[in-house]
């Protein structure tokens, strides 16, 4: 049975998509209000595709300190919710897969245009593959799938956050003897244009209504 891994931040104002906040006017509520609908919509997806009682997040925060602490609670009713770990990004990412037995689609918060079509096509991806890697426009990646949880011990050492970071994810990939397959391009929502293309590509979504209700208090 595949899990559905999602890791997350709690969406506290300041801690959140700073870049998207300095384009706001350093409204950083605001970024956090976005943060929390990309999530909101993440949750919903995964939720709709696996079932609430084959998702997980591990998350970094306290929903507590969140302003959308209360939704956010509510719609992961059913979930498996641990903390991350202490360290990087990339220990963070290979110690919450390393903790999933068997089959896990992970996602982060970043991509609220996410779709149930796109998640089955990561776990199907597995059928032939020992992970399938999906690349982000920014030169990271948005989704990675293994067929065992353990194998996330590869990401270690990995540089993320940077241009590189999805080919550099590839090699510790095959350098490891994995057999990885490629899925559709996904752009993250880190900024201001990039948010404003996926609501355009996404009107139905929470995140869609959270950024056209803040429209009129920022530049184009």
């Amino acid at each position: 049975m595949t899990t559905l891994l999602v890791l997350a931040k709690s969406p506290v104002p300041g801690r959140v998509k700073t870049r998207l906040a300095a384009d706001l006017g350093n409204r950083f509520d605001l970024a956090a209000d976005l943060a929390a609908a990309a999530l909101l919509d993440t949750i919903a997806t995964a939720t709709a595709t696996f079932g609430a009682n084959r998702c997980r997040l591990a998350l970094d925060g306290d929903l507590a300190d969140s302003p959308h602490g209360a939704e956010l609670r509510d719609a992961l009713a059913g979930w498996t919710v641990v903390r991350q770990c202490p360290g990087d990004l990339a220990d963070r990412l290979a110690h919450a897969h390393e903790h999933v037995r068997g089959p896990v689609v992970q996602v982060g918060m970043d991509t609220p245009q996410l779709t149930p079509a796109l998640l089955l096509c990561m776990a199907a991806g597995l059928a032939g593959h020992d992970a399938v890697l999906a690349p982000a426009a920014d030169g990271g990646w948005w989704a990675l799938a293994l067929r065992t949880g353990s194998d996330g011990r590869l990401l270690r050492g990995v540089p993320m956050s940077g241009p590189a970071t999805y080919d550099d994810t590839r090699a510790a990939l095959t350098g490891g003897g994995l057999r990885v397959a490629d899925a559709p391009v996904l752009e993250d929502a880190d900024h201001l244009a990039e948010a404003r293309r996926i609501a355009a590509a996404a009107p139905g979504t929470r995140f869609a209504r959270a950024l056209l209700a803040i429209e009129g208090t920022v530049p184009r």
